[in-house]
């Protein structure tokens, strides 16, 4: 009691310093909430648990390699994933308003009602319709005896009850009698095969599962060929026969080297059944007589190491293009009789070291060539009798040009697609013995988009080992003002995939607020021909990474964008180079967004039961060999990241993902929770029901946009 009375004084003084405590914690929590409004909100801890990976006796310790679940049912991961996902929301709150607007904006550009340039197939013409308020495309043809339209697919009505619906393709019977289409339901590319009778919209009790997209018909319209996909690494590897009605299908071909993927397509001429079987560098494609569709199949050409090859048909002959003693592919020719052996093949086209030979079309009378020079399409068209030529060029600084669908060889007339950073994606037929074209349709941008507000602009910078790399870029003029511009930086570089300079509308809603949108063409794309491909893959990976960075900083300092608002954007391997660039060169840039990024390289590459992974080999290294698993590891994004600091980071991927599988983003944002020391941005917004492409219905679709666009101009005090 004593001793309670003498401590009485002090015990209310101690209650009222901790009563002012708590005021003065509360007060600065309150000033800490005005100054940043995001401080409160804990981002999620994804708990611990080393495995110990070992690779030439290097020991790698993967903290979060228990995130791996190929069921998608475990509920620890499935609580980390949606607590991700609950993170992002909270962190982005104050921009909800926002993304509705931007959603709004993004959506409203698209006409409510719109359809294609239709193609003639015998008597009919075949094409496809937006309806107003339709999320999907409904497929229609038109009979020209009759004018009557006939709806083929309704996906509107197909995707009823599903969260991700889509067409992989679809294929007419010869005499135009059955359709038979392979849908995806799940976003993993593997997709089920349905048939319709075409003239009472019935459908056939055939259906076939776990199969790719890949369709033809034999001449007889009751042979169908379809392409099985492997249970466990969805490689398509089996080539079967359906008659339609039996129950047995029988087995055509069976690819058993998993580096080759297999698909199989009608000729043009539709003569011929092709069954390619194709690796990142080599093919070989066997050929089946569609009029004899039970015949075995007939070698077109073995394969042979680093050969690549693909063969039109025309009257008695194939044309092929090759890459056989040419980088930059040769067109050949050789006869029905004598295929099997390159011993007869007649050069049409030689091989030019400048010129990388990208497509070909045959007709009766003329020759169609696409070749790209210095990273720029042109349209070659030579007359087969007299051999003249005529060229189809683009005035557009940076463009995009294909050869479009021509299925009828007797035509004087070509179809091709032409798009550019400022016009929409166009059809234009060209009249080959007059030399000119004539625009069939032009996509609608609905509101006030005006052509002449923007300028496009391609450029060179040399990076660091002297090589000039091109750039293709585009802004608004009336918002440039040079080294204030914002900018948005994307690159893709592999698989020699050649990055489009071509229109997209939703890119305008970062144009007209003032940003400079730059594609940079690094090398491990074709835009400057086979050496580009070649420089930016395998021991040379690293080119595609440095070619991005230093194109970054040439375009600050020559002043395109303001070097405090540069944002960079990749997707899939172009995820991968953000990565890279993240680690490398985080200083340079105010927030990366990585979709679906390629990120655990050496985990996935040693891994063969994952899908794609045996058939990557050729561009990534194989790690088993130590000189590839060193340099794999040397720059391998998960594997790199560093206790550094980060720029602010954007990454999505889909639960579904069978190319690049959820938990390799999962866990890469995860470590880097873990090792960064700063205050930026880390969101992972991952979509629960999608795959590698995103949603697949025409207006949602946009959300991710949204929500991209809206992190980006929060951070430049825009949103």
């Amino acid at each position: 009691m004593i001793l309670g009375v003498f401590l009485a004084p002090f015990y209310d003084i101690a209650i009222v310093m901790r009563a002012c405590l708590v005021i003065v914690i509360v007060f600065l929590a309150s000033c800490a909430r005005e100054e940043d409004p995001l401080a409160a909100i804990a981002p999620p801890v994804a708990p611990m648990q080393q495995t110990v990976l070992t690779t030439h006796d290097h020991d790698r310790v993967d903290e979060y390699y228990w995130i791996r679940d190929e069921t998608r049912e475990d509920k620890q991961v499935l609580s980390l994933l949606d607590s991700e996902n609950a993170y992002t929301r909270a962190v982005l709150a104050h921009t909800t308003a926002l993304q509705e607007a931007l959603v709004n904006e993004l959506s409203s550009r698209l006409p409510s009602t719109d359809k294609s340039v239709p193609i003639k197939r015998d008597n009919f013409l075949y094409f496809q319709e937006f309806l107003k308020g339709g999320q999907y495309p409904v497929y229609k043809r038109q009979n020209l005896d009759t004018a009557k339209e006939t709806v083929l697919l309704d996906v509107n009505a197909l995707s009823i009850g599903s969260t991700y619906y889509a067409i992989g393709n679809f294929s007419v019977s010869p005499d135009h009698s059955f359709l038979a289409f392979a849908e995806d339901q799940m976003s993993r590319g593997v997709f089920r095969i349905r048939i319709k009778h075409i003239d009472d919209g019935s459908f056939l009790p055939d259906e076939i599962t776990g199969v790719s997209s890949s369709l033809a018909w034999g001449d007889d319209n009751k042979t169908l060929f379809y392409v099985a996909k492997h249970p466990e690494t969805l490689l398509p590897h089996k080539v079967y026969r359906r008659e339609l009605g039996q129950g047995v299908d029988v087995l055509v071909n069976e690819e058993m080297d998993t580096a080759f993927y297999t698909s199989v397509y009608p000729s043009r001429s539709g003569e011929y059944i092709i069954i390619s079987n194709s690796s990142a560098d080599a093919s070989e494609i066997l050929l089946l007589d569609a009029k004899h569709p039970t015949n075995p199949p007939r070698m077109f050409l073995e394969r042979e190491a680093n050969h690549e090859y693909r063969i039109r048909h025309h009257d008695d002959s194939f044309y092929v293009l090759t890459n056989w003693d040419a980088d930059n592919f040769r067109l050949m020719r050789v006869t029905e009789e004598k295929i099997g052996t390159k011993r007869h093949w007649e050069e049409v086209v030689r091989h030019r070291n400048d010129v990388l030979l990208e497509d070909f079309e045959v007709f009766n009378d003329y020759l169609v060539l696409a070749e790209r020079h210095r990273g720029l399409t042109q349209i070659r068209v030579s007359d087969i009798r007299s051999g003249e030529e005529s060229f189809i060029r683009f005035s557009d600084p940076a463009y995009s040009a294909r050869i479009h669908t021509n299925p009828d060889p007797d035509a004087n007339v070509l179809r091709y697609s032409y798009s550019s950073l400022t016009t929409p994606f166009s059809i234009v037929e060209y009249d080959m013995s007059q030399n000119q074209s004539r625009l069939l349709k032009t996509s609608e941008v609905v509101g006030n988009f005006d052509v002449s507000d923007y300028q496009s602009e391609r450029i060179f910078f040399t990076a660091r080992d002297g090589i000039e790399v091109p750039v293709s870029l585009v802004y608004r003029q009336d918002q440039f003002d040079p080294a204030a511009n914002p900018g948005y930086l994307t690159a893709y570089g592999a698989y020699g995939y050649s990055s489009p300079a071509d229109f997209q509308p939703k890119r305008l809603s970062l144009l007209d607020r003032g940003f400079v949108i730059a594609i940079i063409h690094v090398r491990g794309g074709e835009e400057m021909g086979r050496h580009w491909y070649e420089s930016g893959k395998l021991l040379h990976k690293k080119n595609s990474f440095n070619d991005f960075i230093d194109g970054t900083r040439a375009l600050a300092e020559q002043g395109y964008v303001d070097p405090d608002a540069i944002f960079a954007a990749g997707t899939s391997a172009g995820g991968l180079l953000m990565g890279v660039v993240a680690n490398e060169a985080p200083e340079l840039y105010r927030g990366i967004i990585a979709h679906v990024p390629f990120v655990d390289l050496l985990t996935t590459m040693l891994d063969e039961s994952i899908p794609l992974t045996p058939g990557e080999y050729s561009e990534w290294g194989n790690p088993l060999t130590k000189e590839h698993y060193d340099y794999m590891l040397s720059y391998s994004p998960y594997d790199q990241v560093r206790h550094q600091e980060y720029p602010n980071m954007l990454v999505t991927t889909g639960l579904h993902d069978s190319r690049v599988q959820y938990f390799e983003p999962v866990k890469w944002v995860s470590r880097l929770r873990r090792r960064k020391v700063d205050n930026n941005l880390l969101l992972l917004d991952v979509d629960m029901d999608t795959g590698h492409g995103g949603a697949s219905d025409r207006y949602n679709r946009y959300g991710r946009d949204a929500m991209e666009y809206a992190f980006m101009l929060h951070l430049i005090g825009k949103g």
